[in-house]
């Protein structure tokens, strides 16, 4: 008779695994055998670094991220909007707004890229190197990108749950339409927080020293 293995204990898939892989990766020795790690290298890597590679991913990360919660709000509420509204179809025309309040949630993110985009300019490297205006562009093209990328993942997932709700509480009792609709309202106002700050991240930057 054979003995059947049970699912992995949690503290080993959560704990022991990543813990063993992290030392083995510590282990490899990084730019110079001799070192634990090659901090100098590492720093010489990341100096060298195209700022042009930190602005694309800002603006990626601008699309993907407010992509992603406005496509998981309108799944969460567009789920619950069509199932509900089978049993009661009253809901469907009204409780389309908590779609366009997700569907808001990628505009914004879009709006901001295409900001981001027009910011981006040519330098040419000193040695191999960029000036520290470049740099710094770089570095603000992708903080304002990652911030507002992930103020819309949240907002895009806030709208949606509350979405979800809003369209059950009115299948149930449609005075509590208008309710919910405000709380919705303000969970939308969450990702122009970050499309301000992102604006406002990305307003001085500058290639060049005489730009």
């Amino acid at each position: 008779m054979g003995s059947s293995t049970g699912p992995i204990p949690a503290p080993v898939l959560w704990f022991y695994i990543p813990v063993t892989i992290t030392w083995i990766c510590f282990l490899i020795s990084v730019g110079d055998s001799s070192r634990f790690i090659d901090y100098p290298w590492l720093w010489f890597l990341f100096r060298h670094i195209t700022p042009y590679f930190w602005a694309a991913m800002g603006v990626a990360f601008t699309v993907g991220f407010s992509i992603l919660g406005a496509s998981w709000g309108i799944f969460v509420t567009g789920s619950s909007l069509v199932g509900a509204a089978i049993r009661v179809p009253r809901i469907t025309s009204k409780n389309l707004i908590s779609i366009i309040f997700c569907e808001a949630v990628a505009i914004y993110g879009v709006i901001v890229a295409i900001i981001l985009q027009t910011k981006m300019e040519y330098v040419e490297p000193e040695n191999g190197v960029y000036n520290k205006y470049a740099m710094y562009s770089g570095y603000s093209i992708f903080g304002a990108g990652i911030t507002c990328g992930f103020a819309n993942l949240v907002c895009g997932m806030c709208v949606g749950i509350v979405g979800s709700s809003c369209a059950l509480s009115d299948a149930q009792n449609s005075s509590l339409f208008v309710k919910i609709l405000v709380v919705e309202i303000f969970g939308s106002a969450l990702g122009l927080f970050g499309v301000i700050v992102g604006i406002i991240m990305s307003g001085n930057i500058k290639w060049t020293e005489n730009a």
